[in-house]
């Protein structure tokens, strides 16, 4: 049975407002539609009612608080809020264990709340990674015990979440959208949903677990796809060889319907998804019997990189003919990625861990990060700027480049005589190496 079909001015409740959610419902309120945003984190919705956004993703915050002093986005604790919407988006958490099952516990309690607010002809739209025939064997129970059933009261689909943090925005408005539905009625409110709120392409598929599996085999894709970087850039190290020089070349010629497309080598790979999908797919397969080799591989390279990156440090403090026991380390970008303040499984904990058990004084600094957030993960204080941290470093390593250090002046940054610069994440061109040969830096990267 069609729920939505044909509607205008779709009321819609987007359960969770972490980074995703945010993203969503602050994009649909902008594009005119009724939004509530829902989330058991009442420091968040304070921090959201009173003009505040933690998350760091340009254009986030002035999109988020538009949409509230419009009318068009409102922000609550209360699960209630969710029956009177038309398009229910649950976009909760989904980590997993250490052994790679799913911790469903949030995804659990948010379901149980909705069934208790459930009511007939809303459309309910999950959106959070899961492994595949979880959307049919749990959330469909959990909502089907309030007494209404799946199909017929009520419909219910899957469309993964496939944003990038720091492009998440032009993405979400341009990127198509993958649906798949517990009947092939759910699919098609899903899809018409999609294309009359964003007015994007959808791909509808043929169930709810081949949409799953999508999410999945993107994350699986990338993660390994790195890891092959990051092992070529090791490969490449071994004969002096620029390993940006080799990709930028070997990405040159089509294959398949694209072409070469090896993604860049770093001090390791983070966030909530890169790091526990593969072991979704991992763990999903060996309860069935199918042992899959490819993503623990990736996992096993990726994670070995902040330890590695670390290792480029010492050699190149050894180098110059430092002491690395007795040298200062001052690490500049705390967070995954660049131009992100989001420090979920940052590779850098892990990098910084190394440099503490090798070098004499590691000092960190980010600007985006929160900074008792910042404090806890890695044990120290953060630095008050760039100059407090770097001064006297033997060592500079940028281990992400965000827009604030872009512009570095490193000509007038108060270090140590023969600093070196490790490149964890910043991918300097030829020119500006040189720039900082001349100015008596030593630079290492991975793969450089």
């Amino acid at each position: 049975m069609r729920f939505i079909s044909g509607q205008h001015e779709l009321k819609v409740a987007v359960i969770g407002l972490g980074y995703v959610g945010s993203c969503i419902a602050a994009t649909l309120a902008d594009r005119g539609l009724d939004v509530v945003g829902i989330d058991t984190d009442s420091r968040l919705i304070d921090e959201l009612d009173n003009g505040f956004c933690r998350f760091e993703e340009q254009g986030l915050p002035e999109l988020l608080f538009a949409g509230i002093r419009a009318g068009k986005l409102r922000v609550s604790t209360d699960a209630g809020e969710a029956a009177g919407a038309d398009v229910v988006l649950m976009t909760v958490g989904t980590p997993v264990r250490e052994d790679g099952s799913l911790a469903d516990e949030q995804l659990q309690s948010a379901i149980r709340e909705l069934a208790g607010n459930l009511r007939r002809g809303q459309l309910i739209v999950l959106k959070s990674t899961v492994p595949p025939g979880t959307t049919r064997s749990l959330v469909l129970p959990l909502l089907q015990s309030s007494g209404l059933t799946g199909g017929e009261d009520f419909g219910l689909a899957f469309t993964p979440e496939r944003l990038a943090e720091g492009t998440a925005l032009h993405e979400l408005n341009t990127f198509p959208i993958v649906a798949g539905g517990l009947d092939a009625d759910s699919a098609a409110d899903a899809a018409e949903f999609w294309r009359q709120a964003l007015g994007v392409e959808v791909i509808a598929l043929d169930s709810l677990e081949a949409a799953e599996i999508v999410k999945l085999a993107d994350n699986w894709w990338i993660d390994l796809n790195i890891a092959l970087g990051n092992e070529l850039a090791k490969f490449s190290a071994l004969f002096g060889v620029d390993v940006l020089d080799v990709i930028s070349a070997a990405n040159s010629i089509p294959k398949g319907k694209g072409m070469v497309n090896i993604l860049l080598p770093s001090v390791g790979v983070g966030g909530s998804c890169l790091t526990k999908d593969p072991w979704m797919v991992w763990h999903s397969a060996r309860e069935r019997g199918l042992e899959i080799l490819t993503a623990p591989a990736g996992r096993e390279v990726n994670a070995g990189m902040p330890e590695y990156t670390a290792q480029l440090a010492v050699d190149g403090l050894t180098k110059l003919g430092k002491d690395p026991a007795t040298s200062k380390v001052a690490v500049l970008g705390l967070a995954f990625k660049n131009n992100t303040g989001d420090l979920r499984a940052t590779p850098t904990r892990d990098a910084v861990e190394a440099l503490d058990r090798a070098c004499g004084e590691v000092v960190v600094y980010d600007p985006l990060v929160d900074a008792a957030e910042a404090e806890k993960l890695f044990g120290r204080p953060l630095a008050g700027s760039v100059q407090d941290a770097v001064r006297d470093a033997d060592c500079v390593a940028v281990l992400a480049l965000h827009r604030d250090f872009a512009d570095l002046d490193f000509a007038s940054l108060p270090v140590a005589a023969d600093c070196l610069v490790l490149d964890g994440r910043a991918y300097y061109s030829r020119d500006k190496i040189a720039e900082l040969n001349s100015l008596g830096y030593a630079y290492r990267g991975v793969g450089r």
